[in-house]
């Protein structure tokens, strides 16, 4: 299980996913899920992925390498597509060609095929876009009412991305948002954890405005865990009780 959040508000966008991946409570692994694709001052994506980590890799690889879509004579890959709707179509194609060749002995073997991918960034002519992309290749992209997308564990998360973005919150806002939206997360989901590895892009840029990894014990992770800790019980405690109980005597 992971956790991936992308968030696209007026001056930018945010994406961010933990590295836990794991086959049981004695086999727990780090994999990098957010993958950057960039031609600095021409173009700059973001790729989270979420679900079986074999599939995700794959489908990595064939949009570094090319992929064949009906009626173009030659392969694309994520460095050569026109626009970034073409690029959410590559990974839907991408995705179905994978399972195409894997999916059944994936079956046979009793093994979740499920993907979803996370794909944000601009293309220079083009607007900066986010898209959610499913295991069977069909995407919907990102609207300005609710300006974020998730994949992974998303229930812990959202609640706090419904309340407190929109799309004029600040860029860094945003990321402070979304490190909080992944902190509950690890709260609630031992699947879900540390490192954890965020992109920021501001619009019209094309490129990566910071790229960082949060290591366990960073003091900002750390400080803003406990920040929200403290302020949720300062919150609940500022609220009267409910006046249901019943009158004494």
């Amino acid at each position: 299980m992971t956790y991936c959040a992308g968030l696209l508000v007026r001056d930018g966008l945010v994406l961010i996913a933990d590295t836990r991946t794991n086959a049981g409570l004695d086999n727990v692994s780090t994999f990098r899920k957010l993958h950057v694709f960039e031609t600095a001052g021409e173009r700059v994506m973001g790729v989270a992925t979420a679900g079986n980590l074999s599939v995700s890799q794959s489908v990595l690889a064939l949009l570094q390498e090319g992929v064949a879509l009906p009626g173009v004579a030659e392969r694309e890959t994520l460095l050569t597509a026109p626009t970034m709707f073409r690029a959410a179509q590559l990974i839907g194609h991408a995705v179905r060609q994978v399972l195409q060749e894997i999916g059944q002995a994936l079956d046979d073997a009793h093994v979740s095929a499920d993907v979803s991918f996370l794909l944000g960034g601009q293309i220079r002519g083009g607007p900066m876009t986010l898209f959610m992309v499913y295991s069977a290749g069909n995407f919907i992209e990102c609207g300005a009412d609710a300006p974020f997308l998730q994949i992974g564990e998303n229930k812990y998360g959202k609640p706090i991305l419904d309340r407190a973005i929109a799309s004029d919150t600040d860029l860094y806002d945003a990321l402070k948002i979304g490190l909080i939206s992944m902190d509950s997360t690890m709260r609630s989901n031992l699947a879900v954890g540390l490192p954890i590895d965020l992109l920021v892009m501001r619009r019209h840029t094309h490129r990566i405005e910071l790229a960082h990894r949060i290591e366990p014990g960073e003091p900002y992770f750390t400080d803003l865990s406990q920040r929200w800790s403290d302020a949720l019980k300062a919150a609940h405690m500022a609220i009267p009780k409910p006046p249901y109980a019943p009158s004494s005597g």
